[in-house]
């Protein structure tokens, strides 16, 4: 037996006990002629002792241990002196003292780099090229073990809630999923390839046609898009879920219920409570809830953190009256551009001169043209351009915003997407600065009511905003509308979002064929081109299918919130790096023109 207990196990029942313990060498500490080691494993440490006066041959053979030696021992376990036991540590009461014997299973080479609280200083390349060395420490083994606790946590739970699991394909066909696929060449079928999925859409919506009324599974997911801090390159994993028979109240109950339970019962997260936000939200459900528009108006995301408040105020009527004709002009096309307000609580004194400067360059490189912002002084509101503005208008600019005195206030006036792509970033860089966001504290919001087209401004053509299946909330009479209303049609689709990530997407679905063809003609694409690409909903379709609806979880996302991690390559066992490469198995490699050739694959050089 390489081993009769792990690690973290022994403690004072066990003295006088023998045992038989494997493990790496941790650390090892010479004091005069005693050898002390700590002997570790992915459950804890041990402290061993090696004494010549107990077992001299054994003291002869550890004092050849370095840092990572793997060894096994037969030792007793003893009591620690009262003035070394450790309390810090579950094993701290005991140690072993070799008495019997030792053996070296492995010897290392010196690792490159520190397996400790400092390992995290090493160059992430060095760290992910040596992986199995970087899981070695406590913290990615205690990350791989909470993934493994929420993996299994998701399948009890939604196989307790009679859904079944069920694997989809990998070697599919491409979904329209708005990411590029990773395409496999198919050897038996010369020139023509399987799509990784991106998400098994048309696969769970088929299982709906087939009876299969609840489904669930934690997919793989493939997706050629740029990498992110919260988004791995090229794969991910998702909770995804179907149901028939169900409306978007019926959804929400099965994902409140879910993440309410997987969150109390798994971290240590306090769900805010909405009950403070009354009057900015409904009550339909146990989230916050916001309409795509609410969030964009009020957060400039759709994905808002709500753990703290800064909303964004309207200001644009206020400003058109402006003598500026900079401001007034802006505030006379507010279907191109917005004038929005910012205040900052206490902003006044929370922030330098410098910090207030600093503040504009912030923005600059989000593209903004520039930052204004106001200060609320004992005697009023103060700005240079002041002069641009009414007495009453300054007033007005203090009441909508409920000014106090050393408040500061931001605002912005500029074209609606430009300040979309940089307000919301502003915000949370100041919620940052003044650590307005508790990582105690967790928040889930739906979005709803999103728009299910979109106008692209270069070629104004209309296109689907995100999934081409979701349901026009008024059902196909929502697609009789002329092209010039149709980006006025919303559908019945959602986002969650949880501290300023989205966690979640999907719909219900549009289960009408004849509208399903519909909503595709409205963006330029015929009946056979549906046939074609989704032939096999197209033909099922024809045979009668439920109502039905679903979601996918980011399963890597969550599990970044619950560990209040920044960087989603810290929760995989084996990550791809920030440039798509896994640099431990040197992949992606090149391949041999003869494996190319089954595959009737030519490689072209960029110089021909």
């Amino acid at each position: 037996m390489l081993r009769t207990h792990k690690c973290d196990e022994l403690i004072a029942k066990n003295i006088w006990e023998k045992v038989t313990l494997s493990g790496w060498v941790s650390n090892r500490r010479d004091h005069w002629w005693i050898i002390f080691i700590d002997l570790r494993d992915r459950y804890g440490l041990t402290q061993i002792v090696f004494d010549p006066e107990d077992n001299k041959k054994a003291h002869e053979i550890a004092d050849k241990f370095r840092s990572e030696y793997v060894i096994k021992a037969n030792w007793t376990v003893r009591a620690r002196p009262e003035w070394q036991a450790n309390p810090k540590m579950k094993t701290g009461e005991i140690e072993i003292i070799i008495d019997d014997s030792v053996e070296l299973l492995s010897s290392a080479k010196t690792p490159p780099f520190e397996l400790d609280e400092h390992s995290e200083q090493a160059n992430e390349e060095i760290r992910l090229k040596y992986r199995y060395l970087d899981l070695r420490r406590k913290k990615m083994a205690d990350y791989l073990t909470f993934r493994s606790k929420m993996a299994n946590y998701t399948r009890n739970w939604f196989v307790w809630k009679d859904f079944l699991d069920i694997q989809t394909p990998i070697l599919a066909n491409s979904s329209p999923e708005w990411a590029r696929d990773y395409l496999v060449p198919s050897r038996l079928n010369p020139g023509k390839f399987y799509a990784l999925p991106q998400a098994p859409q048309q696969f769970k919506q088929l299982l709906m046609v087939g009876w299969i009324d609840k489904y669930f599974q934690l997919a793989p997911c493939f997706r050629d898009e740029d990498p992110r801090a919260d988004r791995h390159a090229g794969d991910f994993y998702q909770v995804d879920c179907e149901m028939s028979f169900v409306e978007q109240a019926d959804v929400f109950d099965v994902v409140e219920d879910y993440l309410l339970d997987i969150t109390k019962d798994l971290t240590n997260k306090k769900i805010l409570d909405k009950t403070p936000w009354k009057d900015k939200i409904r009550d339909a459900w146990k989230f916050f809830t916001l309409t795509y528009e609410e969030s964009m108006e009020k957060y400039w995301t759709d994905k808002p953190d709500l753990r703290f408040g800064l909303e964004m105020v309207d200001v644009a009527d206020i400003f058109a009256r402006s003598t500026n004709e900079i401001f007034s002009g802006i505030a006379s096309d507010l279907e191109k551009n917005r004038i929005k307000a910012l205040k900052v609580p206490n902003g006044d004194n929370v922030f330098s001169k410098t910090q207030m400067k600093n503040f504009e360059k912030y923005v600059r490189q989000y593209w903004a043209g520039g930052l204004g912002y106001f200060q609320m002084k004992e005697d009023g509101l103060k700005w240079p351009l002041n002069k641009f503005f009414s007495e009453e208008d300054l007033q007005e600019i203090v009441d909508r915003t409920d000014l106090k005195e050393g408040d500061v206030i931001f605002f912005w006036a500029w074209e609606k997407k430009v300040v979309w792509n940089y307000m919301w970033k502003f915000r949370n860089h100041l919620a940052e600065l003044m650590d307005l966001a508790s990582k105690d504290e967790i928040v889930f919001c739906w979005i709803v009511d999103f728009p299910i087209f979109e106008m692209d401004e270069n070629t104004w053509k209309i296109d689907f905003e995100h999934n081409p299946f979701s349901m026009p909330a008024w059902g196909i009479k929502d697609l009789e509308k002329q092209w010039e209303d149709l980006l006025d049609v919303k559908g019945l689709q959602y986002d969650l979002a949880c501290n300023w990530y989205e966690i979640l997407s999907w719909a219900i679905r549009n289960h009408d064929i004849k509208s399903l063809v519909k909503a595709f003609e409205k963006v330029g694409r015929s009946e056979n081109e549906v046939k074609e690409k989704f032939g096999a909903m197209y033909e099922a379709f024809q045979y009668w299918v439920p109502p039905h609806g679903g979601f996918a979880i980011g399963f890597d996302r969550l599990q970044m919130i619950f560990l209040n991690e920044e960087n989603i390559r810290d929760i995989y066992a084996f990550p791809k790096s920030g440039s798509w490469q896994d640099l431990m198995m040197n992949s992606p490699i090149s391949v041999e023109n003869e494996l190319l050739k089954d595959l009737w694959i030519e490689m072209i050089s960029e110089e021909s």
